[in-house]
């Protein structure tokens, strides 16, 4: 008997041949962002791609494996590079002025969809996707804790007064940036989050 043809073997296991596995995950990204985690089906996600199911689940595992590497793309790309030069700030002032302002350009960027993956995400989970919705909620903790942490830097440098509450301060200033992406969301522009920010400046202890 004639031995199988060795593309055509790989081809029924859904090994991804002829596409840019990047590219197909930025692609996943959007719809993951724009529909949420379960409003994204795998028909939604597998015509975006450009692939196949097979070549999906070879390439980037399930569903699942795949909301969280377009998760890590996103974060790198967007709110990460956002917190990371914000944080690299000199003062606490300047860390939280060029946060608010980046969140706000970063959420209405015109070739992005409205609002942030991790908020919305969390927000459309249902029960059966609790595993998700467990993980946007610690990474958005992890970014929270790396806020309070830059805070307390600034306590220990003189540039925050002693007593000024650093978990408090981070958990106000983020709580304002989520509430940024809940706004655009529902239409706000990019004005309008700067006003927000603004707002929020004028409440920062001076």
């Amino acid at each position: 008997m004639d031995k199988a043809n060795p593309a055509t073997a790989a081809a029924q296991k859904g090994r991804p041949r002829g596409f840019d596995a990047d590219e197909a995950l930025d692609k996943a990204l959007h719809v993951f962002w724009r529909h949420g985690y379960e409003g994204a089906s795998l028909s939604d996600l597998t015509e975006a791609m450009g692939i196949n199911r097979p070549s999906l689940y070879a390439a980037f595992g399930n569903k699942e494996e795949l909301f969280r590497r377009a998760l890590d793309r996103y974060a790198e790309k967007g709110p990460g590079a956002v917190y990371r030069k914000a944080l690299a700030e000199p003062s606490a002032r300047a860390v939280v002025e060029r946060l608010l302002n980046g969140v706000a350009e970063f959420l209405t960027e015109p070739n992005n969809p409205p609002g942030c993956l991790a908020v919305q995400g969390a927000l459309s989970c249902g029960e059966a996707s609790e595993s998700i919705k467990s993980e946007l909620c610690r990474r958005r903790a992890d970014n929270e804790c790396a806020l309070r942490e830059r805070f307390e830097r600034a306590k220990t440098e003189g540039d925050l007064s002693a007593d000024a509450d650093a978990a408090a301060l981070a958990r106000f200033i983020f709580t304002v940036t989520q509430g940024m992406s809940v706004q655009v969301a529902g239409g706000a522009s990019r004005a309008d989050l700067l006003m927000v920010a603004d707002m929020a400046m004028k409440a920062w202890p001076q």
